[in-house]
C-alpha cells in the first residue's frame, strides 16, 4: 500500500512540474533546478502517485502536460512566482549581490570580451558565482534557465528585456602583405577581384553592403572567396595569414588592428547589414530585476564605455605599398 504523502512534502515537486512545463524537457528542467535528470523524473513520478492521476505525457521526443498537470501548474504558478520575488527582495537587502548568475554569450564574443572581464567582477563581488556557457545558439532564456544573455544581435524579442551595453561596428580588414601583393581596393566594387573571406551563413552566397560615410550612396557587392567560417576569430586568423580580405565585427578585429597584423580597408565606406550594430544584455521579463543581474550589467557598461565600443579607435589604413 502506497504511503500518503503530506502536501508540504510535495512543494518542491509541484515547483518541479512548473519548471518542466516551462522548459519542455527533463534535461532543461534539471539544468535550471541544478539537479539530475533522474531526480526530476523521480519527483514527477512521486507527484503523480500522490495526485492519483497522470500529470505528464512522455514520448521519446517530447514532454507535455496532461489536462490535470496543466491545471495544477496554472493554479500554483503565481504563488511560486511570489515566493521567488519575495526571496529575491530579502536577499537583495544584504550588503551586495550573491548567489549564482547563469550567463550565456556567443563563442567569439564570450572568449574575447566577456571572459576577460569576469575575474574583475568576481573579485568585486565574492559572494557571486558565475556559470558561463558559450554558444552561438540563440537560447530561449526562460526555457533553458539562463538569468542573462549577452548578445550581438539586431533586435530582441518583446518577451525579453534588453539593455544596450555599447555600440559596435563591422570592419573590412586585410594583412599588409596581402594588400602589398594584391593591391588595395578603392571602392566596394573592387572587391570582385579579391579573395573575400566571409561568414558562413545558411543563405548560401555572400553579399556585402556598404554605405558611403556621407550617406548619399549605398551599394551591395556579391563576394567570393576560398574560405568561409561561422566564427569571426577563425576569419580573423585567416586574414592575418594573408589569405584575403575579411569582414569582421570590431571585437574580433580590434587587437589585430592595434598591433598592425591587420589594417582596415575601404574606410570611406560603412559596412551595413552584416553584423549587428549593438551589444545587448538580455534577460527574461520579471517584475523585479535580481541584484546579481543588475550588478553584472552595470559592471559591463562601466568596463565597456558606450562611446568607445568593443574595438576602440583603430589606426589608419595602409595602402599596402
Amino acid at each position: 500500500m502506497t504511503k500518503t504523502r503530506r502536501l508540504e512534502d510535495l512543494w518542491s515537486h509541484i515547483h518541479c512540474l512548473g519548471v518542466l512545463a516551462d522548459t519542455g524537457s527533463f534535461t532543461a528542467a534539471a539544468r535550471r533546478l541544478q539537479i539530475s535528470k533522474a531526480s526530476v523524473s523521480q519527483r514527477i513520478v512521486e507527484l503523480e502517485q500522490a495526485a492519483g492521476v497522470p500529470l505528464v505525457r512522455r514520448t521519446t521526443r517530447s514532454v507535455s502536460l496532461t489536462e490535470a498537470g496543466a491545471s495544477l501548474v496554472d493554479q500554483t504558478a503565481a504563488a511560486y512566482l511570489r515566493i521567488e520575488e519575495g526571496f529575491s527582495a530579502v536577499r537583495d537587502l544584504s550588503d551586495g549581490p550573491r548567489g549564482v548568475l547563469s550567463l550565456t554569450a556567443p563563442v567569439a564574443l564570450g572568449r574575447q570580451v566577456i571572459a576577460p572581464l569576469i575575474p574583475g567582477f568576481l573579485k568585486s563581488f565574492p559572494d557571486v558565482r558565475i556559470q558561463l556557457e558559450l554558444s552561438d545558439h540563440l537560447a530561449s532564456l526562460a526555457t533553458e534557465g539562463f538569468d542573462l544573455a549577452i548578445r550581438h544581435v539586431a533586435g530582441v524579442p518583446d518577451t525579453h528585456v534588453a539593455s544596450v551595453i555599447c555600440e559596435t561596428r563591422s570592419v573590412l580588414v586585410a594583412a599588409p602583405e596581402y594588400l602589398s601583393k594584391n593591391g588595395t581596393p578603392r571602392t566596394p566594387m573592387d572587391l570582385a577581384g579579391h579573395n573575400c573571406l566571409h561568414y558562413l551563413r545558411r543563405s548560401g552566397g555572400a553579399t556585402w553592403s556598404f554605405e558611403s560615410r556621407a550617406g548619399e550612396k549605398r551599394v551591395a557587392v556579391p563576394v567570393r572567396g576560398s574560405f568561409t567560417a561561422n566564427n569571426s576569430e577563425v576569419l580573423r586568423e585567416a586574414a592575418a595569414g594573408s589569405l584575403g580580405i575579411a569582414l569582421l565585427p570590431d571585437f574580433s578585429a580590434g587587437q589585430a588592428l592595434q598591433s598592425g597584423a591587420l589594417v582596415e580597408v575601404l574606410q570611406e565606406w560603412r559596412v551595413v547589414g552584416d553584423y549587428a550594430e549593438r551589444l545587448y544584455a538580455v534577460r527574461p521579463y520579471t517584475p523585479r530585476v535580481p541584484l546579481t543581474v543588475s550588478s553584472f550589467v552595470g559592471y559591463l557598461r562601466k568596463a565597456i564605455p558606450a562611446s568607445e565600443g568593443l574595438g576602440g579607435s583603430f589606426p589608419a589604413a595602409s595602402d599596402g605599398r
